[in-house]
């Protein structure tokens, strides 16, 4: 898990509008164009636009004046003229790049009136310039790295203002955004809560200082079980105690909104640490995260596999040296579900089969799933990776990466790849938590995963993630679900999806974790997607 000890708020100011932040300036006025002898598709520039075809740079900050607006979506790099039919007088709205050559630079009618205008991912500052036409058909010199945004009426007033939208460097790599890009979506977003499913206040959450993070929900005949890390802490004490003293609790529901907590699974004893390395004299069970419940139909239980780390109190990251523990329903059968349980051992853990890339923290989540008859495999994790063995224990740098290990039961033993499939990259090269695995109506196996968060210093994408594959080993890169383009965004920092519950006609509901910064309690949202098999069928032929 992402150390969180002093909480950085950004906040979206009059020039650089965030997500769905309200500013009061208002956007221009769009006006009506069309493109002449070329196929060029447009865009709607608003946050997540996908600006040229054949890339993944899409836009992450804009000026408010800009939203709404049509934009062209050319190739990336293009020197082919662009001709434009107008009806009446207008100005063409151009993003160019400070560090890039643009003829729009040197046109000498053209007015820079954002300075700083919009942000596109892996691509340097942008300057935003306006161009005027006369009514009629006119070619305009795109060549160079730059990209149309928009046209707008003659008369609009435009002040010339720094817009102060950071650099889309930061946000390198570039990444897909599901239903912005070139190719179809896989998911549509369909709706769900515009406020959270389970909040300060409700029923069950007493005692729960800091609120929820991951762990899985599953459905059992028409009831949904979940099984969150409460981030208990203690009344009185500082806000990072919520995420040392955590329990896992039970809460049940029959739509996925109403949730009534049932009991609590495992309790950590909330003990920091007494050394620095990973040494027995620790509490190993200081804190624990991420339960995982599977029904084993052979041994006909449900097992859970949960994460439990040592604390430290000084030394990034706090939480260390994860353990995954199995445990077993006392009660048979998949009414089971509830407990209690009964702890039966470490499956994985650092030691000697251990690589620098899991880091200090590993191993920091996992999750089983079947391959074949007599094949498992599970995702396990790690974060603030060594560089060298040398680094350990303190010299630890940044990462959060995934692997694979494999067994031949559920109960183990469970042996890591070797480095020719871990970590693995290929979903994002160094930032994937918490994936939870199951199979689409085809057999193609899905992974949803936390995604990264903006903020804390980092800039990735702030959305759930998935990736797909077709034999549970090689996994494509992920696409993130903008899923506040359907619902009210009421969280700053999106964190982990607990499922992908099937519901029927391709309708799935995800749960999950995240972070309004305003509050220390993190609530709980949900909501449902619906899957195209077309798309589904395009994206197999590419893996």
């Amino acid at each position: 898990m992402i150390k969180i000890r002093f909480i950085f708020i950004l906040v979206s100011t009059l020039g650089c509008l965030l997500g769905n932040s309200q500013n009061a300036i208002p956007s221009w006025q769009p006006a009506s164009y069309k493109i002449v002898g070329s196929n060029y598709q447009t865009f709607t520039t608003t946050q997540y636009a996908h600006v040229f075809s054949g890339s993944k740079h899409n836009v992450v900050r804009l000026a408010p004046e800009l939203k709404g607006l049509t934009g062209i979506k050319l190739p990336y790099k293009t020197d082919n003229p662009l001709k434009l039919k107008f009806n009446e007088p207008v100005k063409v709205i151009v993003g160019v790049f400070k560090d890039e050559n643009s003829n729009i630079k040197a046109n000498k009618n053209a007015q820079l009136v954002l300075q700083n205008g919009l942000t596109i991912s892996g691509l340097s500052f942008v300057d935003v310039y306006a161009m005027p036409y006369s009514k009629g058909t006119h070619v305009i010199n795109t060549s160079g790295l730059c990209t149309v945004l928009g046209v707008i009426k003659a008369n609009e007033t435009l002040n010339f203002r720094n817009a102060e939208c950071p650099d889309g460097n930061l946000w390198n790599p570039t990444f897909i955004v599901e239903g912005f890009s070139d190719e179809k979506p896989l998911f549509e977003i369909i709706g769900g809560q515009n406020s959270p499913v389970v909040d300060e206040g409700m029923p069950g959450t007493e005692g729960i200082q800091g609120g929820f993070e991951g762990g899985r929900v599953v459905k059992v005949g028409d009831r949904y079980h979940m099984f969150p890390t409460e981030r208990a802490g203690e009344v009185g004490v500082e806000a990072y105690y919520d995420r040392v003293k955590t329990k896992i609790g039970h809460w049940t529901s029959t739509d996925a909104i109403n949730w009534k907590r049932e009991s609590t699974i495992l309790q950590a004893s909330g003990t920091y640490a007494i050394t620095e390395d990973d040494n027995p004299m620790n509490d190993r069970r200081a804190a624990i995260w991420s339960y995982m419940p599977v029904f084993n139909e052979v041994a006909n239980k449900w097992y859970g596999y949960y994460l439990a780390y040592t604390v430290h109190k000084e030394i990034e990251p706090n939480h260390s040296f994860g353990r995954i523990w199995r445990c077993e329903s006392i009660v048979d059968g998949i009414e089971g579900i509830g407990g209690p349980y009964k702890d039966i051992g470490i499956i994985i853990e650092p030691g000697l089969n251990s690589k620098p890339w899991e880091g200090r923290q590993g191993v920091a989540s996992f999750f089983p799933y079947k391959v074949s008859e007599n094949e498992w495999l599970g995702f396990y994790s790690g974060a603030y990776p060594f560089k060298t063995w040398d680094d350990y224990p303190k010299k630890s740098g940044k990462g959060w990466f995934v692997g694979l290990a494999k067994s031949n039961s559920l109960e183990g033993p469970w042996k890591r790849l070797d480095a020719t499939i871990n970590p693995i990259t290929s979903m994002h090269p160094f930032f994937v938590e918490n994936p939870i695995v199951s199979q689409l109506p085809d057999g193609t196996y899905i992974a949803v995963f936390d995604g990264g968060p903006e903020g804390w210093g980092h800039h990735l994408p702030n959305m759930m993630a998935y990736s797909l594959s077709k034999d549970g080993l090689k996994w494509s890169e992920a696409r993130y679900l903008p899923i506040e383009t359907k619902v009210d965004k009421w969280w700053d920092i999106m964190r982990t999806p607990l499922c992908l519950l099937p519901e029927g006609n391709d309708i799935y509901t995800i749960v999950y974790a995240a972070i309004d910064l305003k509050r220390r309690f993190h609530p709980m949202g949900m909501v449902k997607v619906k899957l195209n098999k077309e798309a589904l069928a395009e994206r197999l032929q590419k893996l």
